[in-house]
C-alpha cells in the first residue's frame, strides 16, 4: 500500500529536496582551484583553447567554461599559457633532495615531474663497499647519512623527507654490476649475470621503470653487449623502459647508436637513447645519418625515442678524460694510477689526445670542484687553470684530480648549434635536462654547475619554438609532457585532460625564456609564473610557496 504525503510533508520534502538540489549545484561549481581566461595546451599536440580550468583535490575536475564557478583560489591566467607540468625524462637528482627538498631550480622552469637514475648511475643498489663510500662523500658534502641499500629503501627516504615534485627512477647498470661483479673490467659468470637478472627484477618490481647504462663511464662500459641484451629482456618482460647514455659520442658514435638499436631489435625493450649528439667538429657531419638510423628503426616499428637539451655544451665529471682502462676499480686505485710514474705516459698521450680531439683545453671550463681550496677554478678553463697554476694541461688535470679526489665536474663544449636544432626538432625527441635540482642558496648553490640545471625547458620555449620557430609551442609542450608520460608509462600525466592528476605549469608565452648562463648559472627562468603539482600551488607569481605535494612514482 502506497503512502500519502500530506500538503505540509509534501511542502517539507519540496523545501529539502530544493535545498539539496542547490547545495549540490553550489558544490559541483565549486573548486579548490579555478584557473579562469588561459591558453590552455593538452599536452598531446593540439592547438591552444581559451577555456577554464577546475580543479579539485589533486585531480583535474573540469575543463570548460566556468563563468558561474567559485573557488578558494582563484588564478587568472588571462594571456598566459596553461600546460600540463614538464616532465624532465633525463636527470640525475636525488641525494639534492635529501639537502633541499624544495626543487628549486626544476620547479622554476615548470617542472612536476623528475625521472633519474640516468646514465648508468642509481643511488641503489648498494654493496657494502659502495655503500661506505657513497655515505663518505654525502656526509662530507652535505653533512646527510646514506640510510638505504636498495630502491625501497631509497624511495621511502624520500617520501619520509616530503618532496616538492614528484619523483621517478630509474636502475643504474653501474651500480647494478658494481654490487654483483664489481667495479674492475671483468665479465660476470653466469652466476653473477643470473644475480643481476634477479636483482634488477626486483628492483623494478619494487618502482624502478627500467634499466640506464652510461656505455662511456666505469664500471657500466666494461660490459659486453651480450651482457646487456640479457638484461634488457628483464626490462622488457616487466614493460620497462631502457635508457642509455651510448658507449660512444664522438668517433664511433654511430657503431654506438647501432648496439643500442641492436640491443632494442632483439629484446624488443623500449628504447631511450640518452641526450642524442655528436661531439667534437671532426664528427658534427654524423647527425643527419644519426637520425636517419633512429627514424629507420622507428618506421620499422621499434619502439625507440631519445631526449636532448637545449645546448651545445655537455657537462661531465673530468674523469671522463682518462683512458678507460684507468678508471676501474675504487677512487684510490684510480688515483694511485695517477701516480704511478709507468703509467703516467700512457694516461698523458690519451688525455692529451681528447684535448685535441674536443678542439682544445680552452673548450673545457671546470663547473665544481670539492675542497674549498680549488674552487678558485670553477669558470675557468683547463688553459686558464693551467697557464695560472705555471703547469701542463695534463699535469694540471692529474694534480687536481688527485687533490679532489677525482671530484672535479666540469663543461665541454663539443657541440654545434644547427645540429642541436635538427635533434631537437626530432619528432622522436623528448626533452631532458641532464641536469640536477638544486637551488641559488645553500650547500646546493656551490659552484658553476651547466646553466641547464636552471633554464632547459624556458629555452625550449623561449629560443627554439618562439624565437628559432624550429617546432610550434604545442609540439613543444609535447615533448616535455605527454611523450615523456607515456614513454615511461605514467597513468594520467603529462596530458590536460579531466581525471590527470593537476601537474600544470602557468606561463606567459611571449617572455618566457632562460637566464642562467655559463658564467652566471644561478639564475632563475623569466615567464613561469604559477606551477602546481597534485593539485597544490607551490610556484605563485614566480616564487616557492613551500608546498611539498610531491610524490615517489613507482612503476606498477
Amino acid at each position: 500500500m502506497t503512502a500519502l504525503l500530506s500538503r505540509r510533508d509534501f511542502m517539507k520534502a519540496g523545501i529539502v529536496t530544493g535545498a539539496a538540489c542547490l547545495l549540490g549545484c553550489s558544490v559541483k561549481n565549486r573548486f579548490d582551484i579555478l584557473i579562469k581566461n588561459g591558453l590552455v595546451f593538452d599536452g598531446c599536440g593540439a592547438p591552444a583553447r581559451k577555456i577554464d580550468v577546475g580543479i579539485r583535490g589533486s585531480a583535474i575536475e573540469v575543463i570548460d567554461e566556468l563563468n558561474t564557478a567559485t573557488a578558494d583560489t582563484v588564478i587568472d591566467a588571462n594571456g598566459l599559457a596553461v600546460s600540463p607540468g614538464f616532465i624532465d625524462i633525463h636527470t640525475h637528482t636525488d641525494m639534492e633532495l635529501l639537502v633541499n627538498p624544495r626543487a628549486e631550480s626544476k620547479l622554476h622552469q615548470g617542472v612536476t615531474t623528475e625521472v633519474s637514475g640516468n646514465c648508468g648511475y642509481s643511488p641503489f643498489p648498494l654493496n657494502e663497499i659502495d655503500f661506505a663510500e657513497m655515505d663518505e662523500e654525502l656526509f662530507q658534502r652535505y653533512g646527510c647519512h646514506v640510510t638505504w641499500r636498495d630502491i625501497t629503501g631509497f624511495l621511502n627516504t624520500l617520501e619520509q623527507q616530503k618532496i616538492s615534485f614528484n619523483y621517478a627512477t630509474f636502475t643504474g647498470h653501474g651500480n647494478l654490476r658494481s654490487h654483483v661483479v664489481g667495479k674492475n673490467d671483468v665479465q660476470p659468470t653466469p652466476e653473477q649475470m643470473e644475480t643481476m637478472k634477479i636483482k634488477l627484477t626486483q628492483s623494478i618490481k619494487s618502482g624502478s621503470f627500467g634499466l640506464s647504462s652510461g656505455l662511456e663511464y666505469a664500471p657500466g662500459s666494461y660490459a659486453s653487449t651480450g651482457e646487456l641484451i640479457e638484461l634488457c629482456r628483464v626490462v622488457a618482460q616487466l614493460d620497462g623502459v631502457y635508457a642509455t647514455h651510448i658507449r660512444n659520442e664522438d668517433d664511433t658514435v654511430e657503431e654506438a647508436i647501432d648496439e643500442a638499436l641492436r640491443i632494442c631489435r632483439e629484446t624488443n625493450v623500449s628504447l631511450q637513447i640518452s641526450h642524442l649528439k655528436a661531439c667534437n667538429q671532426a664528427n658534427w657531419h654524423k647527425v643527419d645519418n644519426m637520425l636517419k638510423m633512429i627514424h629507420s628503426a622507428a618506421d620499422d616499428g621499434l619502439p625507440v625515442h631519445a631526449d636532448r637539451y637545449p645546448y651545445i655544451a655537455y657537462g661531465t665529471g673530468l674523469s671522463a678524460f682518462l683512458p678507460l682502462w684507468s678508471r676501474q676499480g675504487s677512487t684510490e686505485e684510480i688515483l694511485e694510477r695517477l701516480s704511478n710514474k709507468n703509467m703516467l705516459p700512457e694516461i698523458e698521450t690519451y688525455v692529451d689526445s681528447r684535448g685535441k680531439r674536443i678542439g682544445g683545453w680552452d673548450r673545457v671550463v671546470i663547473s665544481s670542484c670539492f675542497s674549498a681550496e680549488n674552487k678558485k677554478w670553477e669558470g675557468k678553463s683547463i688553459r686558464e687553470c693551467a697557464l695560472a697554476a705555471g703547469k701542463t694541461e695534463f699535469e694540471f688535470i692529474r694534480r687536481l684530480l688527485i687533490e679532489e679526489k677525482n671530484r672535479v665536474s666540469i663543461v665541454g663544449f663539443a657541440m654545434e648549434e644547427n645540429n642541436l636544432k635538427k635533434v631537437l626538432a626530432s619528432p622522436l625527441m623528448m626533452i631532458g635536462s641532464d641536469g640536477n635540482a638544486v637551488a641559488p642558496y645553500g650547500k646546493l648553490g656551490e659552484g658553476k654547475p651547466h646553466p641547464r640545471f636552471y633554464g632547459t625547458f624556458p629555452r625550449v620555449l623561449g629560443k627554439y619554438a618562439r624565437e628559432e620557430r624550429i617546432f610550434s609551442l604545442p609540439v613543444a609542450i609535447q615533448k616535455m609532457t605527454s611523450m615523456p608520460a607515456e614513454k615511461l608509462g605514467l597513468q594520467k600525466r603529462g596530458k590536460l585532460q579531466k581525471g590527470c592528476f593537476a601537474d600544470i605549469v602557468i606561463f606567459n608565452p611571449e617572455t618566457v625564456i632562460d637566464n642562467a648562463t655559463f658564467t652566471h648559472p644561478h639564475k632563475y627562468p623569466t615567464g613561469i609564473e604559477y606551477v602546481i603539482v597534485n593539485g597544490k600551488v607551490t610556484i605563485e607569481n614566480g616564487r616557492h610557496t613551500g608546498a611539498h605535494a610531491g610524490v615517489v612514482l613507482r612503476k606498477s
